[in-house]
């Protein structure tokens, strides 16, 4: 790969970046429909009935706390997973660079392997500079913005939830273990699903244009791998995303009784507080009391939205990737492009 770790860096984050604020209201029904409160906040106790606006209204309240958190954490993800990926590959007896390594042992583990430690570990920090705002992001989403009671307007979302957290501020890490136990599997799933589709899409599209030749239609490579990308993106997201809505059920939950816990702190009053919201106590919690369809809430919409936004984004990427690496070719005089499989071609002059 020809891209330097700033091409990686300005791909990855203008992605996440414009896909947060795309699909951030499915995130926010996602949230309500998954928050303890709903049938109290979103549902009429007479009737039953859903209420509309209080449920579809402010969809991106929170959204900045997010945003602002995409640019640092996927700069920390891939900054931390090249950084790992390098020291353990020089340090492999199959790489045979012992002047390069800078641990004090050797180690025979395959390629593969070693990707997968150095993803887990990127997952691992980023998801500690994620937390903070992921915590702020789904208590401003369940957040009430009605006028106050002298008739002037309440305070926004966010400023609301961020005076809950201002006496305890390491309660922002509240479903830190949550968030990597949702992460990790999901990482480790949908990656070799999507790496398999897209092998798959690409062998295709490849037999598609030799045995039908000039009736294929031929795309610009930009598009073609964005397309091809995308669409295995969105098969292997929505999979994923199913498999691992009950532990992401479980970290909404912690993420939201972090800041009713604040609530009353140091009154000796208020809400009682909640103890021992482990990760497995929030599981059995919600199974004893809402069953197995209760761990699985809001799975349906967030397989639609997670196909759609991970869809986007790695096409996005992958795009923006393609075109900075045939550029940074074009600069340094190279006559060779990178072609939708990643094989080299001619460029034309």
């Amino acid at each position: 790969m020809y891209n330097s770790n700033l091409d990686i860096w300005i791909a990855g984050a203008f992605a996440a970046v414009t896909v947060d604020f795309i699909v951030y209201p499915f995130d926010t029904l996602k949230t309500r429909i998954q928050s303890p409160d709903y049938h109290k906040l979103y549902k009429d106790a007479a009737t039953g009935a859903v209420r509309r606006n209080a449920l579809y209204g402010g969809l991106y309240q929170g959204v900045w706390s997010v945003v602002l958190s995409t640019i640092p954490g996927s700069g920390a993800f891939f900054t931390t997973y090249e950084a790992v990926k390098y020291t353990l590959t020089n340090a492999s007896t199959h790489h045979n660079d012992p002047e390069h390594n800078h641990l004090p042992f050797t180690h025979s583990l395959p390629q593969p392997i070693i990707h997968a430690i150095a993803s887990s570990t990127a997952e691992m920090v980023a998801c500690l500079m994620m937390t903070p705002a992921e915590v702020l992001k789904q208590n401003a989403q369940v957040a009430s913005v009605d006028s106050s009671k002298d008739g002037r307007a309440g305070k926004s979302a966010m400023a609301q939830v961020v005076g809950r957290f201002k006496h305890r501020p390491w309660k922002l890490w509240s479903g830190y273990t949550a968030l990597v136990g949702r992460n990790l599997p999901f990482t480790g799933l949908n990656f070799p699903l999507f790496e398999l589709f897209r092998s798959h899409l690409v062998e295709w599209r490849k037999r598609r244009k030799e045995n039908d030749g000039i009736k294929t239609r031929e795309w610009n490579p930009l598009v073609e791998r964005a397309a091809l990308t995308g669409m295995a993106a969105s098969m292997s997201g929505m999979i994923a995303s199913v498999v691992t809505t009950p532990i992401d059920m479980i970290k909404t939950r912690m993420m939201l009784s972090a800041s009713r816990n604040n609530e009353g702190d140091g009154n000796g009053g208020g809400k009682k507080k909640v103890a021992g919201w482990g990760t497995l106590r929030v599981g059995k919690e919600i199974y004893r009391n809402e069953g197995i369809r209760g761990l699985f809430k809001g799975g349906a919409i967030r397989a639609a939205w997670t196909a759609v936004s991970l869809s986007m984004y790695l096409s996005m990427y992958e795009a923006g990737r393609f075109y900075l690496e045939n550029r940074r070719r074009e600069k340094d005089g190279l006559n060779t492009r990178v072609d939708v499989d990643g094989s080299k071609e001619e460029a034309a002059i």
